[in-house]
């Protein structure tokens, strides 16, 4: 492609909306341009690295058993309510109205189109397991879209959907989708870690992440320093076995805490720590409450209190719901006397002597409090988020935090959708049941960020040969030289033909220019052709280890070839 014949507008300047280096450098380096908050033109160069990309997942998915297809992303509302979905899904879900008044959602997701799709065509289980995928823009209304391409109202997806006959078969194909995603992000040269991680409104159970280590991630990872162990910090088990003190149990005693309402306050009030606390929480879980004890240094994880309570959502309570409810204010909650409301505990919190609690009372606390002598607990579980330090899940080693991006998600569905949109087949026996699903996304938009997060320097991009959008930048210092001219143009035949993917700086622009987009357009390398153009000698820049050499042409491609491996 000839420079001066495509649209690359490249700036000086980060904007100073961009607050990270990927949305910085994708807009300085003429990749893309804002249409409005969370919503981007793909410009020529980010078309390219895309479709490298999808060209990748489209070889990783073929190779597992997947067929490619493409769906509506206009949706019908209907469907949306057969699985339940309409009325759940919430503010994130693109409503409208066509002319006739009929609901419709720009697609988030596309579960209930393909349920519906298969439902109809497919009735029996021999016709299973079928694995298809599309690859298509999806919308939603982000609350506060940030980070360029990484939180946006319109990205590109990956979704793909698998249909069962039996649990087995779902193991299976879950596990091919997991290859070709590690392979997947292996090749687009990303540093990942595949880590449980949990299904949220999507449904279903057994589900990974695939997170890029970024420091710009907005995910915490939990890992082992030892081991291969990885989990989103929401669904890490916390292993750790709590002791208790060897001290004998004091009296219950109730003491005035006027203006102390933090952990903190009353920490440095009572001359306690943290570890002898407990913190009391009001949740609301669907249309009920729960109380939920933790020790003062640690925090409700409130995924693992919806998946033990297996309700939809739960929610902190208030201010004024909970003095409604506990006739008092958040600060003074605690368990004791408390009834006709179930009170869960963390594993610590079993462990505590002579701890300290709030009294229901404002303004007052108790001390001396002892689990199960002065107020009972429903049951004990883990309800914290793990925290560096701890044990490692799998037994080996401890826990360390880092920040990821997600590009990937894998999710065992079951029969969520097809039980709810009646997609049945009939099995061996002539018996209808529910088709099992699986489902597995891939964001498209987000990995060319993830790429470009990992891959810059203080000049620009430094893309890896196989996303960039081009191998060769070839720069003609000036264009009004004939024998530049004449060398560059043979040049770009001659590379093109040896299935080079070249750029041509046709441009008439002075030379520090070209060279400083060069670098922030960062293609592997640079072919310069200049003061020596009519002796046949050019100059040859590795964009990564900034080496350069001059080449005579004769020796031009074996050169490329040691920078670049096709």
């Amino acid at each position: 492609m000839k420079q001066s014949m495509s649209l690359i507008p490249t700036l000086r300047e980060n904007p100073a909306d961009a607050e990270v280096r990927s949305h910085q450098l994708l807009l300085r380096a003429g990749y893309m341009r804002q249409n409005a908050s969370g919503i981007y033109s793909y410009l020529p160069l980010a078309r390219r690295v895309l479709q490298n990309i999808e060209k990748i997942i489209r070889e990783e998915l073929d190779h597992a058993g997947a067929t490619e297809l493409l769906m509506p992303a206009l949706q019908q509302a209907e469907l949306w309510q057969e699985s339940g979905r309409w009325y759940t899904y919430g503010s994130e879900l693109m409503r409208m109205k066509d002319r006739h008044q009929r609901e419709f959602a720009l697609g988030p997701t596309h579960e209930e189109v393909i349920t519906s799709l298969v439902r109809d065509e497919v009735k029996s289980y021999k016709r299973l397991p079928l694995s298809l995928y599309q690859i298509q823009t999806k919308f939603r209304d982000e609350k506060r879209p940030r980070f360029g391409l990484l939180r946006g109202r319109e990205f590109i997806m990956k979704d793909a959907y698998s249909f069962h006959a039996s649990p087995e078969s779902l193991d299976e194909t879950y596990d091919k989708f997991y290859q070709a995603y590690s392979n997947i992000f292996t090749r687009a040269n990303l540093n990942f870690r595949a880590v449980i991680a949990d299904s949220g409104a999507m449904g279903g159970k057994d589900t990974h992440e695939f997170m890029v280590l970024s420091d710009v991630g907005e995910d915490t990872i939990a890992y082992s320093d030892t081991s291969n162990y990885a989990a989103n910090i929401e669904m890490a088990p916390v292993v750790t076995k709590y002791e208790q003190r060897s001290e004998e149990q004091r009296e219950l005693t109730k003491v005035q805490t006027e203006n102390q309402k933090t952990i903190e306050d009353i920490c440095s009030y009572l001359s306690v720590s943290a570890e002898q606390c407990i913190k009391t929480l009001l949740f609301r879980a669907d249309d009920q409450y729960v109380l939920v004890l933790v020790r003062g240094d640690h925090e409700v994880n409130d995924i693992k209190l919806k998946n033990l309570l297996e309700v939809d959502s739960v929610d902190l309570a208030g201010a004024e719901e909970t003095k409604k409810i506990l006739g008092c204010a958040v600060g003074s909650l605690g368990p004791i006397g408390v009834e006709n409301i179930e009170i869960v505990a963390d594993h610590a919190v079993k462990a505590l002597v002579n701890g300290v609690c709030g009294a229901n009372e404002e303004g007052f606390h108790f001390t001396n409090v002892n689990p199960e002598r002065d107020f009972k607990v429903n049951r004990f579980e883990d309800l914290r988020f793990i925290l560096p330090g701890d044990p490692s899940p799998d037994g080996q080693g401890v826990i360390k935090f880092a920040e990821g991006i997600e590009v990937g998600h894998i999710f065992k569905l079951g029969t969520r959708y097809s039980e709810a949109m009646n997609a049945t087949i009939l099995d061996e026996n002539g018996r209808a049941k529910p088709m099992i699903m699986g489902c597995y996304g891939i964001g498209v938009s987000r990995v060319m960020a993830a790429v470009a997060e990992q891959y810059n320097d203080d000049k620009g991009f430094v893309w890896p040969a196989n996303i960039a959008p081009f191998h060769i930048h070839l720069i003609a210092v000036n264009m009004k030289d004939q024998d530049q001219a004449n060398l560059s143009e043979e040049l770009y035949s001659q590379l093109k033909k040896a299935r080079y993917e070249v750029l041509l700086d046709d441009r008439i622009e002075r030379p520090g220019v070209k060279f400083a987009d060069s670098d922030l357009i960062g293609l592997p390398v640079r072919v310069t052709v200049g003061k020596k153009a009519n002796e046949g000698i050019v100059e040859v820049k590795d964009r990564k280890t900034g080496e350069m050499e001059e080449v005579h042409i004769d020796q031009l491609q074996d050169a490329i070839s040691k920078m670049i491996s096709m």
